[in-house]
């Protein structure tokens, strides 16, 4: 019987193979020795956020991070996973970078510590079409800055070059926190009842979110024209309110706090609907705070409708606090110590699961 072969086996036509001589890695668009210089050049700026139980510097294979069991009875592991986003677009657009690490902390830290959880560890990760050294440094910079802020360490992370996923110039950056709390100390929001008062905490201008929306409103011109007020970096909550809530629990005031929300994607009407139980809606009064000029600015140019401003941007308002109305003065007088503002900017009342704005 006649063997069979496919007429278009490579094995068969080794002619029509174009053999590449002397092509490297670097020449395909990956300088591994740049990027492993980049790495040690950035060990001694991490290790100013190290806590006392990381064990190792970075560039190893794995992250050593000693837990701390003996000061915990019943201790829950809290994470979180999130990147900035398309702010990332301005900082590049303005040849500024050191600040967005500063987000991609705060995106995640403040998301743990809505249920009361403190940060322990942090790991990065860069992605860029081309390795540039000095941005990628700053960008580094700004995420150990935002560790130093949320009193937790930059442990690792990866650096990746990615030639044709990226356009020349971009690059990405995302991170994962690790934190703990004692499980009788969760805060999830099932205590929240009618009467309980909403404490809004300033923002730093509009954090992390938003961006392909104000993209959309502003032309080039004026996106560099408003990128310092742009890209002032997350407000990092950590430290203010693990102080309170430590302070609290010593006292008859251990419960008051009964839910926590970050005001990101979806602002306050998915934020806050996300911890409130099924029978109580939370109202919040727009007229209880100054909105600042950055977002009337974005509203006016874009003529965007109250609501979807409510629903994509934090309005100034980057955290709340659901609480006992007993709590109110004592929370914001605590708060004020960190020189960070706050004020009752609604209340809990009956309803379904829902955020009203008046």
């Amino acid at each position: 019987m006649k063997k069979l072969t496919h007429s278009t086996s490579l094995e068969c036509r080794p002619e029509r193979v174009k053999r590449i001589e002397g092509l490297t890695y670097k020449e395909a668009g990956v300088d591994i020795r740049k990027a492993s210089s980049f790495k040690k050049s950035i060990k001694a700026l991490v290790r100013q956020s190290f806590r006392p139980e990381v064990l190792k510097d970075i560039g190893g294979f794995g992250s050593f991070f000693s837990f701390p069991k003996n000061k915990y009875k019943n201790p829950v592991l809290v994470s979180s996973s999130d990147g900035v986003g398309t702010k990332l677009k301005i900082a590049i657009l303005a040849n500024k970078h050191d600040t967005v690490g500063i987000d991609a902390v705060g995106m995640n830290v403040n998301d743990i510590l809505c249920t009361g959880a403190e940060p322990l560890f942090f790991l990065d990760y860069i992605a860029s079409g081309k390795l540039e050294p000095k941005v990628l440094y700053d960008v580094v910079k700004g995420i150990n800055d935002g560790c130093i802020q949320a009193g937790c360490s930059l442990i690792g992370g990866e650096t990746a070059e990615m030639p044709g996923m990226y356009n020349e110039g971009d690059y990405d950056v995302a991170g994962f926190c690790v934190g703990v709390m004692e499980r009788k100390n969760i805060i999830d929001g099932s205590k929240i009842e009618v009467g309980d008062v909403v404490i809004g905490l300033e923002s730093n201008g509009l954090h992390s979110n938003g961006f392909s929306l104000v993209r959309k409103v502003f032309s080039e011109k004026e996106l560099k024209k408003y990128a310092s007020e742009l890209l002032r970096p997350t407000r990092i909550y950590v430290k203010p309110v693990l102080s309170l809530l430590a302070n609290l629990r010593t006292r008859e005031l251990a419960n008051s706090i009964r839910g926590i929300a970050h005001i990101t994607g979806g602002a306050f009407y998915d934020k806050i609907a996300r911890i409130l139980p099924q029978n109580v809606n939370a109202r919040i009064y727009k007229d209880s705070w100054v909105v600042p000029g950055i977002f009337r600015l974005i509203q006016d140019k874009g003529n965007i409708p109250d609501k979807e401003m409510y629903h994509t941007f934090n309005m100034g308002i980057g955290m709340v606090l659901i609480a006992e109305p007993k709590s109110k003065k004592e929370i914001i007088s605590r708060l004020s110590k960190f020189n960070l503002k706050s004020r009752v900017i609604g209340e809990i009342v009956k309803g379904k699961k829902q955020v009203e704005i008046v």
